[in-house]
């Protein structure tokens, strides 16, 4: 009989994992909680156009729309000018109408301050004259002048269309004194306005107004005067790439339009250059 011994025997067990067998993986619900989301934002979006009027879903359009001019080169200043001279080439963002001069949508066409109607106006229809306005008196970002030189421009939307008045101050004036030449002051405001033309397609009238003389004499200077300063401000605009075809009419006023009470005042000395309502 052999010998007996304490010894347990050795059992050796295989055990087999697997990465995820059925429901109890981890990728399905990744997948999952994407395509819940995306339903959850689509059935949002359908409420949304089903529950808003056309108005608060063109403010709604608007508010997620860039609003500021932008320039794709920086100079890297901190100024009005941006670090760059007032000569260089910008590119400008429509303000929330998403669309450019050449390829104008139906939604920009309606737009109410130009004076169509919202059906569209066709041919004739052009830009909001918010655009226009924001970027002449420096709200719509950097502007291409300096904020020494927007303090002799001022706007105003009328029947006649969007006036930009460029006026004369008591220590600046804009020509001359007595004559038609405009300071380098009037050229750079002038070719600031031609560059800001092309945000609109509007036909475009400059009037010219001058201030009163404190004497009296027989033949009154003011006529020719306001008249050649209107004269030599339509050269400018169009020397500065403004269309001849856009410039409906050139008018002198005298000094028959004030501006301000005082008739001596230099705000009176000023040039108005409208961008028309479309017929």
């Amino acid at each position: 009989m052999g010998a007996q011994t304490n010894a347990a025997p050795i059992i050796i067990k295989k055990k087999r994992t697997s990465g995820g067998d059925g429901h109890h993986g981890g990728a399905w619900k990744v997948a999952y909680a994407d395509f819940v989301t995306a339903m959850m934002a689509f059935f949002m979006l359908m409420w949304l156009l089903n529950a808003t009027t056309e108005k608060q879903r063109k403010g709604l359009a608007d508010y997620f729309s860039p609003t500021i001019p932008v320039n794709p080169v920086s100079g890297g200043g901190d100024g009005a000018f941006g670090g760059d001279n007032m000569f260089s080439e910008k590119t400008m963002v429509m303000d929330g109408s998403g669309a450019t001069n050449k390829n104008p949508t139906e939604a920009k066409r309606a737009r109410g301050s130009t004076g169509v109607d919202a059906e569209g106006g066709g041919r004739g229809a052009t830009e909001d004259f918010s655009t226009l306005e924001a970027t002449l008196l420096g709200r719509a970002g950097e502007s291409m002048v300096s904020k020494k030189a927007l303090k002799h421009i001022v706007t105003r939307v009328t029947d006649k269309g969007l006036v930009v008045e460029l006026f004369d101050t008591d220590d600046e004036p804009l020509f001359e004194p007595g004559t038609d030449n405009p300071t380098q002051l009037m050229r750079a405001l002038v070719l600031f306005v031609a560059r800001s033309s092309d945000l609109v397609t509007n036909a475009i009238a400059v009037e010219g107004h001058v201030k009163s003389s404190p004497l009296v004499v027989a033949h009154n200077p003011a006529w020719e005067l306001s008249t050649s300063r209107a004269q030599v401000i339509r050269q400018l605009l169009q020397d500065k790439g403004v269309r001849p075809s856009r410039l409906n009419r050139v008018t002198g006023h005298a000094d028959r339009k004030l501006a301000v009470e005082n008739p001596m005042a230099a705000r009176n000395d000023r040039i108005e250059i409208i961008f028309l309502r479309d017929p």
